[in-house]
């Protein structure tokens, strides 16, 4: 199982997009949390993470 997790709230509901994915919301509707099941059967190197962080700009 792999479990992003994206923000430290409270899981107000959860919804499965397709089976073994599973994206958890906030009350406010934004994603806590995403989860797969069985995440090392969908990757073809399970123990290699990459991420990016995009900049964004903020408000003025």
């Amino acid at each position: 199982m792999l479990n992003l997790i994206l923000r430290e709230k409270t899981i107000a509901e959860s919804d499965e997009l397709r089976e073994g994915i599973i994206v958890d919301y906030d009350h406010e509707g934004k994603i806590v949390s995403i989860e797969i099941l069985d995440a090392s059967e969908h990757v073809a190197e399970p123990k290699r993470i990459l991420y990016e962080l995009k900049e964004t700009k903020a408000a003025v």
